[in-house]
């Protein structure tokens, strides 16, 4: 009999529904809230609105394009937490009231873990999953981290930031040069044409595997900040150049540490996730950086890089596997580390 699990996500300002059958993702269907863009951020009451009148069409996709029946489905697994608490009660709550009707099991899935295990989201028999262990950088608009991955359900946690993640470092920079949110990808898109080493933003001395931004990103608002004093148009001139020394910054930053975790474990294989792994700085900087030291990199789709249900449908299967139900009392948490 096929197992069949249908995952929620519901973190932040995402709504998603994917269907996986026997470890194989059967859909995965994402709505985006727009609205958030006028305000330069996720405004947390927005966000909850928005996933009460998109949960029921989204699921309903979900299941519609998997070819897949509600009462076929063996389990619901939900993103419990971190993040945005409204909108993690809709996601919540929607999966409790539907396993309920359908008699079967509830999974709670970390919204990180669903992260780190993106890379087991198979679309076919034939795709390839990390081996144990492996290094997971996982990097987004709130968390920095470099995981050590033994299985499923035992990761630790080797570094992560002490401040602001690489992510917010992106956003909060783009929204000092004008650049719409989230400002991530419009420093890719510029970068892309500016001049890497035309600038140069201060660095981190953070001791061990830990990660900090918020000094680059001072260095990057005073640099701005003189720069006008002379030259009113400077960011307009130079915006190509500021993105590509931003980016180039923050990829070294986030490779320094992975190279000492890298030669402290040993481990050969190297994992990337979360929303910056979407850049392609970041992505060839990775693939560059195991070619040459003869290391596997896992490199995700960048369908799978921002918050989908696909994660947390993987990780709520292999759970299901081991029989780790959560009980219909459940409540969400805002925040928590792996």
């Amino acid at each position: 009999m096929s197992i069949t699990i249908l995952g929620i996500e519901s973190s932040c300002d995402d709504t998603s529904a994917a269907v996986i059958s026997d470890g194989i993702l059967r859909s995965n269907v994402i709505a985006s809230q727009k609205v958030h863009e006028e305000y330069g951020g996720v405004v947390p009451e927005l966000a909850s609105r928005a996933h009460q009148q998109n949960i029921v069409p989204v699921v309903d996709a979900a299941l519609k394009r998997a070819g897949i029946d509600k009462h076929d489905l063996s389990a619901i697994a939900f993103t419990r937490g971190p993040g945005l608490l409204g909108s993690l009660l809709v996601g919540t709550s929607f999966a409790k009231g539907l396993a309920l009707g359908l008699n079967i099991p509830i999974i709670d899935v970390n919204h990180l873990h669903g992260h780190v295990l993106s890379h087991f989201i198979r679309q076919n028999e034939n795709d390839t999953v990390p081996q144990y262990p492996y290094l997971c950088l996982l990097i987004s608009g709130g968390n920095s981290q470099i995981i050590l991955v033994r299985n499923y359900n035992d990761m630790e946690v080797l570094g992560q930031t002490i401040d602001d993640a690489a992510g917010e470092a992106f956003d909060k920079c783009a929204k000092v040069m004008g650049l719409p949110y989230p400002g991530g990808p419009h420093i890719d898109r510029l970068a892309a044409e500016g001049d890497a080493h035309r600038f140069n933003f201060a660095k981190p001395h953070i001791p061990g595997f830990n990660y900090s931004f918020s000094g680059l990103k001072t260095s990057f608002l005073y640099t701005l900040r003189d720069a006008k004093k002379l030259d009113p148009d400077f960011i307009e001139k130079n915006k190509a150049d500021l993105a590509a020394s931003l980016q180039r910054t923050i990829i070294e930053i986030l490779l320094g540490k992975l190279k000492k975790a890298v030669e402290a474990t040993g481990v050969k294989t190297i994992a990337i996730g979360g929303g910056v792994s979407a850049n392609s700085g970041v992505r060839k900087a990775i693939a560059d950086y195991c070619s040459a030291h003869n290391l596997t990199a896992f490199i995700p789709e960048r369908a799978f890089t921002t918050d989908n249900a696909a994660m947390v449908a993987i990780a709520g299967y292999y759970k299901y596997l081991d029989k780790e139900f959560c009980d219909l009392n459940a409540t969400p948490y805002a925040r928590v580390t792996i």
